[in-house]
Formats: structure tokens, C-alpha cells, sequence
């Protein structure tokens, strides 16, 4: 990949984000299917956060896309958290769970997710929320919004997944959005998933790629 190039992401379908978050959340799963409790209470890839934290974020953020979820469904407003308070303290739930506790959360979480997003029909996909962040969106993008979590914060983990595990169309899209949030700029050489993990302010094993910081 050069510094002149692009990914090709603008073709991302609804059924692409679909995909990606269900291989996100099968690697998210196996990830923390054999962690005990000193696996989860272990540094996890972002500062100051144990695995208990990231995963606890994890299940909260299904959680919360559920209640855009039904805000689609329904029409009436619903945001994803109540307070910055309410999402600070799902994150804050996850060390005083015990590892089955939270293997519980993340896939009862995820299930419940995907059963609404099974059930919303064409008219509800494109009505219009809200996401936590302010940016109004249509919800064919609740899965996109997923599917950067799972996938990233599998990595994140820092228990054997790493960017090189995820799909490379995901990726490409990641890359895409990433790199004209930050404002464009030039991607160095270098294999997709180091591109994408330099991007997102990741470990990556680029040489001379200029220090970014956290994404997502």
C-alpha cells in the first residue's frame, strides 16, 4: 500500500458490516473463552484498562447500539447511554465480575444485538439516530459501528488476535474512515493490517510510520 493510495471501502454494503461484526464477535468469544480471572484482571492493549474493563466496555457498547436499535424500530428517541456517567460505569462494572460473568455479558449482549438488527425492516433501517458522539446516522450503519468494536478490541485483548486475523475488506474500510477522520494522510508501505493498526494508533511493526494516537 503506498502513500498515494486508497483503500477501496467505498463500496461497504450493509451486508459486509453484517459479516464483519459476526466474525468480530466469534473472535472476541474464543478470545476470552479459556481466560480465569488473573487472565481477565491482566493488562489489556489500551492504557490503564484490564481485560475486565475491555470487555466490559465490550458488552455495554451492544447494550447501548440496542437502544439505537430500538430507537429505529420504534421511532421514539432512545440514546445509547443516558449520561457519559451511565457509559463510565459499565466500564467500571467489569472487575467486580467474575470471567463467567462477563463471557455471559459479551455473548448474551451480542445475541440480543443481533436478534433486533435481525428484525428491523427496510423502512427502519433508514431511519435516522443518533449516536453517542452526536452524528446523526441512518441504522445500516449500527453494524459498521459494531463491527469496528468487536474487531478492534479482539486485538486489543492482547491474547493472541491480532489485526492480521481480521478480514481484509474490513480492514480496508477501517483505513478509509480512519485516515479521513484524522484528516488525510499519506499511508506509508506496508502490509494492510500494520496500515490499519498504525491508523488506529495500534502496535504495528512499520518502520518510520510518524507516532499516532488511540483511535477508538
Amino acid at each position: 500500500m503506498t502513500g498515494a493510495a486508497r483503500p477501496l471501502a467505498d463500496a461497504r454494503t450493509l451486508v459486509d458490516a453484517r459479516a464483519w461484526s459476526a466474525a468480530g464477535t466469534r473472535l472476541l468469544l474464543a478470545a476470552v473463552a479459556d481466560l480465569d480471572d488473573d487472565g481477565f484482571s491482566a493488562a489489556s492493549a489500551l492504557p490503564g484498562w484490564t481485560r475486565k474493563h475491555l470487555a466490559a466496555h465490550v458488552a455495554a457498547n451492544a447494550d447501548a447500539l440496542g437502544n439505537l436499535v430500538r430507537w429505529a424500530a420504534t421511532g421514539e428517541r432512545t440514546p445509547m447511554y443516558a449520561s457519559a456517567e451511565e457509559r463510565a460505569a459499565g466500564i467500571a462494572r467489569g472487575p467486580g465480575l467474575t470471567p463467567d460473568e462477563l463471557r455471559a455479558w459479551l455473548a448474551g449482549s451480542a445475541h440480543r444485538l443481533d436478534a433486533g438488527l435481525d428484525a428491523l425492516t427496510g423502512e427502519q433501517w433508514r431511519r435516522r439516530v443518533v449516536t453517542a458522539q452526536g452524528r446523526t446516522v441512518p441504522a445500516t450503519e449500527l453494524p459498521w459501528m459494531r463491527a469496528r468494536e468487536v474487531c478492534v478490541h479482539a486485538a486489543d485483548l492482547g491474547t493472541g488476535p491480532s489485526f492480521a486475523d481480521l478480514p481484509d475488506g474490513f480492514l480496508a474500510a477501517l483505513v478509509d474512515e480512519i485516515r479521513d477522520r484524522r484528516a488525510p494522510v499519506a499511508l506509508p508501505d506496508g502490509p494492510l493490517p500494520q496500515v490499519a493498526a498504525w491508523l488506529a494508533g495500534r502496535p504495528h511493526t512499520l518502520a518510520g510510520a510518524p507516532e499516532l494516537g488511540p483511535w477508538l
